[in-house]
């Protein structure tokens, strides 16, 4: 993990969101860890999955995968896994999820990245993988659309 400091790091959100809010020191949070770019922390209770679900934000304030810079996701991704890496010590569990939506039509929440790190065990009765397909209907081209996105 990243190196820990006591106090969470600074933000240039302006305080208009919540995390960015949490993250400047303003609210309470049960803090995992606090990193130079990237943080866990737990989420409210009542919206905890598992003992131990943990939510990882970036320090930056970006709203979805799609505008985070590849330094941002690392940051992130490297949060998670050292913290699956724990969850398997800590917690004896024998799995994680690791959920996240970009947008709201996705089911974002809090308009700032965040991933949520969900600890796993054989038989605990939590379903996370959807259910169902979608009804929407892509454009004709979009395969070599989507490939000339990629590559560029």
């Amino acid at each position: 993990m990243e190196p820990r400091s006591s106090q969470p790091p600074p933000s240039a959100d302006g305080g208009t969101c919540v995390f960015c809010a949490l993250l400047e020191g303003r609210g309470t949070a049960a803090w995992i860890h606090h990193g130079d770019r990237a943080s866990a922390l737990l989420p409210l209770p009542d919206s905890s999955l598992a003992p131990g679900h943990c939510l990882v934000i970036p320090q930056a304030h970006v709203v979805g995968m799609q505008d985070a810079p590849a330094d941002v996701l690392q940051a992130v991704t490297s949060c998670a896994q050292d913290l699956a890496r724990g969850m398997q010590t800590a917690l004896g569990a024998h799995g994680v999820n690791v959920l996240h939506a970009s947008g709201a039509a996705a089911g974002q929440s809090v308009g700032h990245l965040h991933l949520h790190v969900v600890p796993r065990w054989e038989g605990d009765g939590l379903e996370t993988w959807p259910e169902g397909r979608s009804a929407h209907v892509a454009p004709a081209e979009w395969l070599p659309a989507l490939r000339a996105e990629v590559a560029r």
